[in-house]
């Protein structure tokens, strides 16, 4: 959790698994959609795993007015930290969306981290360059010496490194999560930047749910 994130309701929370959806950013509706700002009914628990449930309410509907149904499960194993978001249209009509896992990493201390993965040669979108443009990563493993808000995309096999705490925890997306965007607000000790780093799986590009179709996104956190 970012040491200034507000606990009490009056902004989302900034920390864990984050959720953003129908919106990724800026957009149509208000930023990151409104997942993130509403509680989600528990619907199944069995042992270490839960399911939770988000579905239309006047909140929603004023912003997006289309019929859906998303579940998030959560599954805690001996080995890892598994997650499942399904995201379903139950109406007849078709809606795009974006959806994404804005995950917070604790970390020792930025100068301690690398993320490696499959960067060389890889597209991303820096959205801190006026205007935002995409560019070409040459390096096959990242280093924080900045502000971050970059989509690397086609990118899904991330692994964070921190040579502070001896420790690395494998970001794998298994499904649906195709795109990795790597922010960080380097600098800013108002939020804590040095806590933290926010490694996050997403589905940028807008996907399209015809009536009844669904999609899945899977993440694993493996250390």
């Amino acid at each position: 959790v970012r040491p200034a994130a507000k606990m009490d309701g009056r902004k989302p929370i900034s920390g864990g698994l984050s959720h953003c959806f129908p919106q990724f950013g800026p957009g149509a509706i208000q930023q990151h959609g409104f997942a993130r700002n509403v509680d989600w009914d528990v619907v199944a628990t069995s042992g270490s795993s839960a399911t939770f449930r988000l579905t239309p309410s006047d909140y929603t509907k004023d912003m997006w007015d289309n019929d859906f149904c998303v579940d998030f499960t959560v599954s805690l194993t001996a080995a890892s930290l598994d997650t499942k978001m399904e995201v379903r249209n139950t109406g007849t009509s078709s809606w795009d969306f974006q959806a994404a896992l804005h995950s917070y990493f604790d970390v020792s201390s930025l100068e301690n981290i690398e993320v490696a993965g499959s960067f060389a040669g890889a597209t991303y979108l820096d959205k801190l360059l006026d205007p935002p443009s995409d560019q070409t990563e040459a390096r096959k493993a990242l280093t924080i010496s900045e502000e971050y808000d970059r989509v690397y995309k086609g990118v899904n096999d991330c692994t964070l490194k921190d040579s502070g705490k001896g420790k690395a925890l494998a970001i794998n997306n298994n499904a649906g999560w195709k795109d990795t965007v790597v922010w960080s607000p380097y600098g800013d000790e108002g939020m804590g930047f040095d806590s933290f780093l926010c490694v996050e799986s997403a589905a940028f590009d807008a996907q399209t749910l015809e009536g009844g179709a669904s999609w899945v996104g899977e993440l694993s956190l493996v250390p």
